[in-house]
């Protein structure tokens, strides 16, 4: 099992040690730093910066929403990436949620299936640079076909390095996860529980499976995001993961819209989904976290003694998953690496 680093995105600001945690991650053999984005730092400009320190390591966004950039602006932005990196980009991309979409894009968020992949086929054929590319989807148009009338269709002026940039979405729901397996190279599950890997299982095979798909199992990467705290107390490792998950399960997204809430419902918490969202959403952000169960959090986490989580560790090699995406100080990682090895 491969392990890779996650940078997130910012809050105030720049985080606080992450060229130290990148150049652990580098010195460990990790398989690649992952930056993203939600409505302020963006993915691509840290990634450079911070990339450009590196050597070997692989760079890439988890994720870049769609509604922020045209397919051809995405395309530009890989290809330049994975030049300067020397062909160590990965494209992750996502959908976001409409709160997002609608609120800061200013952009439509309805069917997000289709327009992924019709944004996925541009991007590929933008790569692939075989002609100029036109492109008459429901969602995406290349030349506008408004507008003055002198639009053409284009080939980009630079030669991709790689033809093949390695392209991953992020999904969650199982007809999102199964479109995934079947244009994408790569799956970036943010909550993913071992406990329901025959679930993804299905769904992933369900994708492999439709005409045109071009990846198996076998080849096929699984980046999942991973919280890790190692204490030898369970519950205040726990403690230290709920505010995370009260978050994304109680104030992500609106009320009739919160696609991790429906994540964890399907795990089995929806009960205790329904009080946290409840709670959150009341302005009561502390009872909130408090009402996350410790098994809720161990369901998506690796927390407490550095034997438990060893143990810990068999469920998510015996999953779909093939790296698991960890965050923390120089020294969590080199333990995680250390238990990962064993």
């Amino acid at each position: 099992m491969r392990l890779g680093l996650g940078l997130g995105y910012w809050s105030a600001g720049p985080p606080a040690g992450a060229a130290e945690q990148i150049a652990t991650a580098e010195r460990l053999g990790f398989d690649c730093i992952w930056t993203a984005e939600a409505y302020g730092s963006d993915a691509l400009t840290p990634l450079a910066w911070w990339g450009s320190a590196t050597d070997s390591i692989g760079l890439g966004t988890s994720i870049c929403q769609l509604s922020a950039r045209t397919p051809a602006a995405m395309a530009m932005a890989a290809m330049s990436l994975d030049h300067l990196s020397g062909g160590r980009f990965r494209l992750g991309l996502g959908a976001s949620g409409p709160q997002v979409v609608e609120g800061w894009y200013g952009m439509p968020y309805p069917k997000p299936l289709a327009r992924t992949r019709e944004y996925v086929e541009i991007i590929r054929k933008i790569l692939a640079r075989d002609e100029p590319v036109a492109y008459d989807g429901k969602h995406y148009q290349l030349p506008h076909p408004g507008g003055t009338g002198l639009g053409k269709p284009l080939k980009s002026t630079v030669h991709p390095l790689r033809s093949d940039i390695p392209i991953y979405l992020g999904a969650e729901g199982p007809k999102n996860v199964a479109l995934t397996a079947e244009i994408a190279d790569g799956w970036l599950p943010l909550f993913f529980a071992p406990k329901d890997n025959q679930f993804y299982l299905d769904a992933l095979t369900e994708g492999f499976g439709r005409p045109g798909a071009q990846r198996s199992l076998d080849d096929f990467d699984v980046a999942a995001v991973v919280p890790v705290v190692i204490d030898d107390d369970v519950e205040a490792a726990a403690d230290a993961i709920r505010p995370m998950l009260a978050l994304y399960a109680g104030g992500m997204g609106a009320r009739e819209a919160n696609f991790h809430l429906d994540v964890f419902s399907r795990m089995g918490y929806e009960g205790a989904c329904a009080k946290i969202q409840d709670l959150y959403l009341a302005g009561d952000k502390r009872a909130a976290i408090a009402a996350v169960p410790t098994d809720m959090v161990e369901a998506v986490a690796l927390v407490g003694p550095q034997d438990k989580i060893a143990d810990d560790l068999a469920a998510w090699r015996e999953s779909v998953v093939t790296t698991l995406v960890i965050s923390g100080p120089p020294a969590l990682l080199t333990s995680v690496a250390e238990l990962a090895a064993g």
